[in-house]
């Protein structure tokens, strides 16, 4: 089943298969198959064409996608650019939501520690 150009994996359960399009989580996936009354362990392969359309015109009405992520990325740079505070933590690619610096957020400030392995190396056989 394809849904806005994105398939959804045929072999998982309805309410997983339809949390690979971005912006549709669990309880959203459920919303939906509560609305076109599908049980949720119903695989995608099993579903008849009048129910893919149902689904297909639900998920269409929504935002998510490209839509989704074209708004947040707007959002985000409205922020930077009246330099709200959480605008400029996303300038300094710092944590926006009041997280700890000193220790966390490795990934984020770009400070990623190699853990050591053991000391001694390992002696090559000549």
């Amino acid at each position: 089943m394809r849904i806005l150009g994105i398939t959804v994996p045929n072999e998982k359960r309805l309410e997983i298969g339809l949390t690979c399009l971005y912006g549709i989580g669990i309880s959203s996936a459920r919303k939906i198959l509560d609305q076109v009354e599908i049980d949720y362990g119903v695989k995608a392969k099993d579903l008849t064409p009048d129910q893919e359309n149902k689904i297909r015109a639900i998920v269409e009405g929504m935002k998510i996608e490209g839509n989704l992520k074209r708004e947040v990325s707007a959002n985000i740079k409205r922020l930077k650019d009246i330099k709200a505070y959480r605008g400029v933590r996303h300038m300094k690619r710092l944590p926006v939501r009041g997280q700890r610096t000193k220790t966390n957020s490795r990934t984020v400030r770009g400070n990623v520690r190699k853990t050591m392995a053991s000391g001694r190396r390992k002696e090559s056989k000549t």
